[in-house]
């Protein structure tokens, strides 16, 4: 199966300048280097702690700014480089659901305009009673009553508001939607409400999915294959049941490790990193989790990691995984060395 997404040494570097009197330019390395592939109908998740250029990425496919180096290419067809015309074509095959619904939506529209937009737009409708038909129906995939057409986002809870911001994706006839953590800003009750919504409309659209969150649980209920970011680069990536009963990279372990178990009580061995994340401005040399790794040693600090391949699917990005496996510290079967 040929991937429908592909995202080839992706980088975004944003400009930041100094004071008032200051000629120094300095760069945020948001995203410095990320490849992977989503395929036709599957869920690709991205993952990692705030700030660690997982949002950047999805905006970055989505051509909602330039990049900086890198190739994004959609069905075999390169689109970074797209001219804003060549765009429109694109725009229609790849959607995107924010995480404020709120903010997403314009408050001034009625939810019967904000559906019937991009229709229009596309061309999807050849009459008005083609639109209407067309509204009503986007209206009962996404589970709302066709009387709440006239009413406006300030109306509707954030559950609702996300039905309205999924309705408007599909109005579009994709084959891929950004959902950027879409479910963040909901009520536990109505992310898995929304969570089933999307899993039912993958299935009836066969509908791509590249899923933005630090939500770990829900990763976990809905994805096929994950990959964890850490400062900008892709650490780990894997099937979905290989991350989360055997993760090969430190760095995702320790956020296995804090996610809460459904058992209160229950025995667990949290991995306490120390530290801040550093700056993106002025990432370290060498690995870039080399700062907070239980497990570091003097490659890690000069020799960046390359995301190699270890075997079934899974690609890690780790000098740990080059040494034999002998008895260590912290319970690791690797032992550092210096």
């Amino acid at each position: 199966m040929s991937a429908l997404l592909q995202v080839n040494d992706l980088k975004k570097h944003f400009p930041v300048r100094g004071g008032l009197f200051s000629r120094t330019t300095n760069w945020v390395y948001a995203v410095d280097g990320v490849s992977f592939e989503v395929e036709r109908g599957e869920t690709l998740s991205l993952v990692g702690e705030s700030g660690c250029g997982k949002s950047t990425v999805g905006r970055a496919i989505l051509r909602l700014f330039d990049i900086t180096a890198g190739q994004v290419v959609l069905d075999g067809q390169r689109i970074d480089d797209l001219s804003p015309g060549a765009l429109r074509s694109m725009r229609r095959r790849v959607q995107v659901v924010f995480q404020d619904p709120f903010s997403s939506l314009n408050p001034r529209m009625r939810v019967r305009d904000i559906l019937a937009e991009p229709i229009r737009n596309f061309g999807l409708a050849k009459s008005s009673a083609e639109l209407e038909a067309r509204v009503a129906a986007l209206m009962d995939t996404v589970r709302l009553p066709h009387d709440a057409l006239n009413r406006r986002p300030h109306e509707f809870s954030g559950g609702q508001r996300q039905r309205i911001g999924i309705a408007r994706a599909l109005a579009a006839e994709p084959e891929l939607i950004v959902c950027d953590e879409a479910v963040s800003a909901l009520d536990v009750s109505v992310k898995a409400q929304i969570i089933n919504l999307l899993q039912d409309l993958q299935q009836e659209f066969g509908l791509a999915l590249l899923f933005i969150s630090h939500d770990l649980a829900i990763v976990e209920h809905m994805t096929r294959r994950v990959a964890v970011m850490y400062l900008g680069k892709i650490v780990e990536m894997a099937p979905r049941r290989q991350i989360f009963t055997a993760p090969k990279h430190p760095y995702t372990k320790a956020l296995l490790s804090a996610v809460p178990l459904p058992e209160p009580g229950a025995d667990r061995n949290p991995i306490i990193l120390k530290g801040d994340v550093p700056s993106p401005i002025n990432p370290p040399s060498g690995c870039r989790f080399h700062t907070r790794c239980p497990f570091v040693f003097a490659r890690c600090r000069t020799e960046e990691p390359m995301l190699r391949s270890a075997g079934d699917g899974e690609w890690v990005a780790c000098h740990l995984e080059s040494l034999p496996e002998v008895p260590g510290p912290l319970g690791d079967p690797r032992v550092r060395r210096n």
